[in-house]
């Protein structure tokens, strides 16, 4: 049981920098005139914010975050398959 606190532990504390990180990444990516990288680049920062609204919807009831990222992560893969695949 321990470890997996710890695990979760260490999780939060990397989201805590992962989440801004990549998302001002991607940010700056696509205001460079890069937005095929910035969508690479927030897609990569999806997890921690699917991880980050699933612990709001849990702990404090938020599931418009939780919405608002579900349909943000579809639409940043979506941008991903238009860029790079089409």
């Amino acid at each position: 049981m321990k470890s997996k606190i710890n695990k979760e532990k260490v999780f939060n504390s990397v989201a805590q920098f992962a989440l801004p990180g990549l998302t001002i990444g991607a940010q700056i990516a696509t205001s460079l005139k890069y937005p095929q990288f910035g969508l690479i680049i927030n897609l990569c920062a999806q997890p921690f914010w699917l991880y980050s609204s699933w612990k709001a919807y849990r702990q404090a009831g938020q599931i418009g975050i939780l919405v608002t990222t579900l349909i943000f992560t579809t639409i940043t893969a979506l941008g991903i398959v238009n860029y790079w695949f089409l």
